[in-house]
């Protein structure tokens, strides 16, 4: 007699301060809800609220950023190389903002976007002289504090405090330059982006189909965690992903040149086109197939608003809750 095996759903967070865990995780199901009854899934959606055709579960690792009672890290706490990869984050969002409608032209984005340079430039567009020691960092802490300010932005960052602000996007850059000392419970430390990856990890278990749905920074933790991960998972769905960030990430993807993950039978990669997160460059076009052939899927959205980034934006629409429920449906079906 064949032991039933439940299906389970890990959700992967991105950027961002820490969260109540269980809160964060009833959204996310319940924007999965709304888009799966778009989808014409409304018979399936109790199974997945309640867990009773699938287990979920949250991995959580934005506390590892963080120091007790601090928002985030101030400018003297960013090494340069720390401080640079914060600037290279902040010119692109910079970026993907100017080239919206609602931003193009803007002088004040036009004024970050020369300071956020790896060489900053004056108001004629020349290199300026020597920063001296701590000016990437100090330049980082004010190009974060007047992004904090932009419309959009500010809705996207929750209205954020400038500390906050520079310590959501110092978080991509500290988990890609490999260096970062994070504790461990014993009073040992392990490199930041390991005990990250490990969050990941500890909710999947390899003698059960997963679906693994990843946000932003979260799509870069769960691809390099996946890398050596033998269970099975049945979809990868990646949202608002960074990964073909081309100044800060793709370069610095463990292992290199990025591979779809052995074990991963569909990867779908969800991006909308007004998300200043997104780079113009395409997975499908980047990543190097599995030995199944599995290549990213792109599924192109437009949401029409200010804001596109948050996860629950993209969890809604139909064309993200779509393939994960006939996933979950042929899952169940399996077991």
């Amino acid at each position: 007699m064949t032991t039933a095996v439940k299906p389970q759903v890990v959700l992967v967070h991105g950027i961002g301060g820490p969260r109540d865990i269980e809160e964060e995780q009833r959204e996310w199901k319940r924007a999965l809800a709304e888009g799966a009854r778009a989808a014409g899934h409304a018979d399936a959606i109790s199974g997945l609220t309640m867990d009773w055709t699938v287990d979920t579960a949250f991995a959580h690792y934005a506390d590892l950023f963080t120091r007790a009672g601090a928002q985030g890290p101030d400018a003297a706490e960013l090494d340069e190389e720390a401080a640079r990869l914060t600037l290279a984050v902040a010119a692109d969002v910079i970026g993907a903002l100017l080239a919206s409608p609602e931003h193009a032209g803007d002088e004040l984005l036009t004024r970050l976007m020369a300071q956020a340079q790896p060489t900053p430039l004056d108001q004629a567009g020349r290199p300026k002289q020597h920063e001296g020691v701590g000016g990437s960092a100090r330049r980082a802490s004010a190009v974060c504090a007047k992004l904090a300010r932009v419309p959009g932005l500010q809705l996207g960052l929750q209205r954020a405090s400038a500390a906050q602000c520079l310590g959501t996007l110092s978080q991509p850059g500290r988990y890609l330059r490999r260096k970062e000392p994070a504790p461990l419970p014993d009073g040992r430390t392990a490199p930041l982006d390991e005990r990250i990856r490990a969050r990941v990890l500890d909710k999947l278990d390899p003698r059960r189909p997963a679906i693994v749905i990843a946000h932003s920074l979260g799509s870069v933790v769960a691809l390099e965690a996946l890398a050596g991960y033998e269970g099975p998972v049945a979809l990868f769905a990646t949202v608002g992903s960074p990964i073909a960030m081309n100044a800060l990430v793709w370069h610095r993807l463990r292992p290199h040149p990025p591979a779809v993950p052995g074990t991963v039978e569909r990867w779908v990669d969800f991006w909308d086109g007004d998300d200043p997160v997104v780079p113009r460059r395409r997975l499908a076009d980047l990543v190097a197939p599995n030995a199944a052939g599995v290549r990213p899927e792109p599924v192109p959205l437009s949401s029409r608003m200010l804001w596109t980034h948050s996860a629950t934006v993209y969890l809604r629409r139909r064309e993200v809750a779509a393939p994960v429920m006939e996933t979950l449906a042929r899952l169940s079906a399996a077991s």
